[in-house]
């Protein structure tokens, strides 16, 4: 079993920053990838990144591409979104993903066997 537990959520302005972490625990040596997902009200919950832990290959979502910034500490079983220039249609509930699968994609909620509750980001106009 592999426990996740987001942090760093928060109410922030449009243009401004910030930063969600992910602490991994448990049999963390067994996974191949993480990921951030988000769901905003009413909708479905969407994939934002991923990165591969062998690797430390990198994807995003069109919507947040050159603004988010995925990112691990193996050291400290620690996932990172760093998030600039934040827009009102960021605002939802941000979860973090691992994947036990070593040959997917990592683009979809199939591919992710763990799951974290959630952080709430707000982002005003």
């Amino acid at each position: 079993q592999v426990q996740l537990v987001e942090s760093g959520g928060g109410l922030v302005q449009a243009g401004a920053s910030l930063r969600l972490s992910c602490a991994a625990s448990g049999r963390t040596f067994s996974n191949y990838a993480m990921g951030w997902f988000r769901q905003a009200p009413g909708k479905e919950r969407e994939f934002v990144a991923r990165i591969t832990l062998s690797r430390g290959s990198t994807y995003y979502a069109e919507s947040v591409r050159g603004r988010f910034t995925i990112s691990t500490d193996n050291a400290k079983n620690t996932l990172y979104l760093q998030m600039n220039s934040l827009k009102p249609e960021d605002t939802a509930v941000y979860y973090c993903a691992a994947s036990v699968s070593p040959y997917s994609p990592y683009y979809t909620r199939g591919e992710y066997n763990y799951w974290g509750q959630g952080t709430q980001v707000t982002v005003s106009s």
